[in-house]
């Protein structure tokens, strides 16, 4: 048998193994919590998770799902084919108004991935992007409204910078490859491998100056992943999706304090080629656990955000109150 397929079967074994045990203690079949994420840092911070799950180690039972394409994903929540899924914020809001509000927003796992890279030291703050051109991927898509706002945010007009878009953010890394003082925005990872081909470019992050930017007590953020969940799910088993939410706090926290082994299990995934690329991507990657009230807040101004700038990005209208899972 090949490697994976030897991996698939340890882990049904597992997954067989730890369901016999608490069939046992609670003398009814155990639950098996269907997961999807995407290829990309918002899966990052569950690698540990699935380490412990495909070891038998974790409280629930979990079978794991990772796609490449966000609308892939979408298509499983919507055809019930996974219970939990890790999707973009915006995407979650569109997914809100076209299952009829069957889904709930259980938590925040990554703010921006979105950094501006240049060589240009003339720009260090967002009010000093005043006459410069950005190179960025994308066209009405979430990078150009987030940027959009935060120039606004800090005063500056339509005229005052000039987007030029390019199809793909590969695109944009070969303009700063030719001309280093161009300025570009750019998502995790290909910052770091901007980067690592260039040691005079430096990087500004869009989330700090997003937070910057936000008047006193707004508590809106720079919002790239969010974890939601299949209502009907989450009615007949509340108890798994909060240990759910408890296990992925516990392994968002394992990728700060421990980047070299989540590195590695992050390659083992496959959701970035290298374990000393995934190390150095880290960082950069604003992986973090944020549920509740504090979710609610950070969230709700970040859709208002993208809806100002174009309704369409969140669905066409504003999720309610009944979006976001909070106790």
């Amino acid at each position: 048998a090949s490697s994976a397929e030897e991996t698939t079967t340890a882990t049904e074994e597992t997954t067989t193994e730890a369901a016999s045990e608490s069939a046992a203690e609670n003398t009814g079949e155990e639950t098996v919590v269907r997961v999807g994420g995407l290829k990309g840092p918002t899966t990052m911070g569950l690698v540990k998770l699935m380490d412990e799950a495909a070891n038998g180690e974790s409280e629930n039972s979990y079978e794991f799902t990772m796609v490449t394409a966000a609308d892939e994903m979408t298509a499983m929540v919507a055809g019930g084919k996974v219970d939990i899924a890790l999707l973009p914020a915006n995407v979650a809001s569109v997914l809100y108004n076209k299952t009829n509000k069957n889904i709930s927003v259980i938590d925040i796992n990554t703010l921006g991935v979105l950094y501006f890279v240049s060589a240009d030291s003339s720009v260090a703050t967002i009010d000093q992007l005043k006459g410069k051109t950005v190179y960025l991927p994308g066209k009405g898509t979430t990078p150009e409204y987030a940027l959009r706002y935060v120039l606004s945010a800090a005063g500056l007009g339509e005229d005052d910078v000039t987007l030029e878009f390019k199809s793909e953010a590969s695109e944009v890394a070969s303009v700063l490859a030719e001309d280093p003082n161009a300025i570009g925005l750019l998502p995790q990872p290909f910052v770091t491998a901007a980067l690592a081909q260039n040691e005079k470019l430096s990087i500004m992050d869009l989330t700090k100056e997003w937070d910057n930017v936000q008047g006193e007590g707004s508590g809106s953020r720079l919002v790239t992943g969010v974890t939601i969940v299949n209502n009907d799910f989450l009615k007949e088993h509340e108890d798994l999706v909060d240990t759910f939410l408890q296990e992925h706090e516990a392994s968002i926290a394992f990728t700060a304090e421990d980047p070299d082994a989540a590195a590695e299990l992050i390659a083992k995934a496959e959701i970035v080629a290298k374990a000393p690329i995934a190390k150095k991507a880290l960082p950069y990657c604003n992986i973090t656990f944020i549920s509740g009230d504090e979710m609610k807040t950070a969230l709700s101004g970040y859709l208002q955000a993208l809806y100002d700038q174009n309704p369409a990005s969140v669905g066409g209208e504003l999720p309610d109150d009944g979006f976001y899972y909070v106790k």
